[in-house]
Parts: structure tokens; sequence; C-alpha cells
């Protein structure tokens, strides 16, 4: 589900084009943690679909009220990316509440209003009808764990690298590769159990990657899959980066419109020369 409104002549269905159209926000939906508080599912949709955009926090790119800097990227990738991050709020936050996230690319403002509207409620991390969880991801092999959509600035991983050397990136995976394909029928060609998508979240300069998506080695382990893939990143420039990656199950983007099983993460990278 996708709640958006425009603050523009642009409206939401406004078609894609190379370059030059807008880029929205998605609201996806919101979940309560075990704590009490909730979190909103985000994604967006850049409408150009031969260029990325960047739009720094402030703004042209704000998270209000409490903002403007609520971890959203800065770092939009062509196309419709869905649950990117979260932002969380107290358990104390009511329906009638709202934050309202806006971005104004190529001279275009665009809103949406995130809301505990109760239509929107999901459930991320437990596919009911099979009983699917999203993969589990480390970024060492006895290190934090991340399932779900949790990704968030304010628990990346820390990392150091340097322009002329760049940044290896070791991913562990496990996952339980359960599916439904609706009529629950074999996959016929089936993809991998897990795929990651490494993107550029933040940063002053570029960010490319040697492998995407990068091949898992398969290692032994109680889990149905488990294995390592490594990319390695290059920067352009001395600076301070969130690089975001997304693993994916057999429920594919977005989870098939199901909004459950993906896992992301972000990594926080301080390069030098």
């Amino acid at each position: 589900m996708t709640g958006v409104w425009a603050s523009a002549q642009q409206l939401p269905s406004e078609p894609f084009r190379q370059f030059g159209a807008s880029v929205t926000g998605a609201y996806e939906g919101w979940f309560t943690n075990p704590d009490g508080s909730h979190s909103f599912l985000v994604g967006y949709l850049n409408r150009n679909t031969n260029a990325s955009i960047d739009v720094p926090i402030g703004p042209n790119n704000r998270i209000e009220p409490g903002g403007p800097d609520q971890g959203q990227p800065t770092h939009f990738l062509p196309g419709r990316q869905t649950g990117v991050f979260i932002i969380t709020v107290p358990k104390e936050f009511t329906p009638q509440q709202r934050l309202t996230w806006t971005i104004v690319a190529n001279g275009q403002p665009m809103s949406i209003p995130l809301r505990l509207n109760e239509l929107y409620e999901v459930r991320p991390f437990t596919d009911i009808a099979v009983g699917n969880q999203p993969p589990v991801l480390r970024f060492d092999p006895n290190g934090p764990v991340f399932q779900g959509p949790i990704g968030m600035v304010a628990k990346a991983i820390p990392r150091a690298a340097t322009v002329a050397g760049g940044l290896a990136l070791p991913v562990w995976a496990t996952d339980d590769a359960k599916y439904s394909s609706g009529s629950n029928a074999p996959q016929r060609n089936p993809p991998p159990p897990v795929i990651l998508h490494w993107s550029k979240y933040r940063g002053p300069g570029e960010v490319t990657f040697d492998k995407l998506p990068p091949a898992f080695e398969k290692l032994a382990g109680e889990a149905a899959f488990f294995g390592k893939a490594t990319v390695t990143a290059k920067f352009s420039q001395p600076g301070e980066y969130l690089l975001h990656v997304t693993a994916e199950d057999y429920s594919g983007t977005g989870g098939g419109g199901e909004v459950c099983c993906w896992t992301t993460a972000i990594v926080k990278v301080t390069v030098t020369p």
C-alpha cells in the first residue's frame, strides 16, 4: 500500500521520463515494535528512468515535525524502491498525529503523510500463509543480526575505507528458503534463495560496486540456506558515506506485494584519501 499526495501541480500519476521528473516518497505501512513504539516503513518512486538524483537533507528533503533529518536517503535510484528505511515514533504517537516527507526534485515538490492508519498496518517479519521470514544478515560472522526491513541510519554498521583501496563488504546470510506462489506450486525457474542489492544511500561522491548482485558462496549450517557474498565498493572522493543493502528472499522485490519478506541494513563508511 502506498499513500501519496502532491503539493505541486505534478500529480502522483505523472509519467516516467528519462530526466527532469519528480521523486515521491512512498508509504508502505507501519508496524508496532516489542517495546510498544511504532515504525513507519517508507520507500520512494523516482520517475527519472535514466537518472539517479541526489537531494541533500534540508528544505528540499525534509521530514517534519522533528526533522529535517529523520534518516531518509539523499540518493534516489531510478524507479520504485520499496521499504528502504524506517522511522520509529514513540508508543504515545496517536493516529491523529502525522509526519510529512517532502522531496523537491527538479523543482517539483512532492509530499506524503505518514500516519498510524489501521488500514496501513503491515507484518513485514512473517508471511502467515507459509511462515516465511526475512533473510538474516550479519556483517561479521558473529556480529549483530539484521532481519526484516529495519534499515536505520542510527543503527548503521561503521567501516573505514580509502579512495585508493575501496572497501570489501562481506555479508553472511541465512534464510528459511520458504515461499508462496499463491497456488504453492513448485518454482519452475527459482531465483537464488537470497539476492543482495547494494546502493549508495548518502554521500558526497559517486559509489560503484564491482559486482551486482554478488554471488553467494554456500556454507555449511543448520539453516535451509547459509552463504557469504562480498562486493567491493569504490568511492570517487573522501567523505562520510552511507551504503544501503536490501536482501530479498524467494518472495522477491517488495515481497511480491505482501510487504514481507526482505531485510535492509545500512553501513556507514568514513572514506579518506
